[in-house]
């Protein structure tokens, strides 16, 4: 799973999910409220947050689609990282 600094920083982003509701790592964050506008802000609170830089690769919609999708990419490029 991630780390609870991922979920609070992806929780800012995700407008319809109540707070009480678990983020299930299979849930598509654009059903969640991730629209285009929220998904650049997030990637940069996450490369600020983690000191990582996301690739061309890493910014595409299959990325961001769900919280272990995108927990995936950023747990490679921080272990690339180190």
């Amino acid at each position: 799973m991630w780390d609870q600094r991922f979920e609070t920083i992806l929780r800012q982003h995700l407008p319809f999910l109540d707070p009480e509701e678990p983020l299930l790592g299979g849930a598509s964050l654009r059903d969640s409220g991730l629209d285009s506008l929220a998904m650049v802000e997030l990637l940069a609170v996450l490369e600020s947050e983690y000191n990582v830089r996301f690739v061309d690769e890493a910014m595409s919609m299959e990325t961001f689609a769900t919280a272990q999708t995108l927990w995936s990419a950023l747990s490679d490029m921080l272990g690339a990282s180190v």
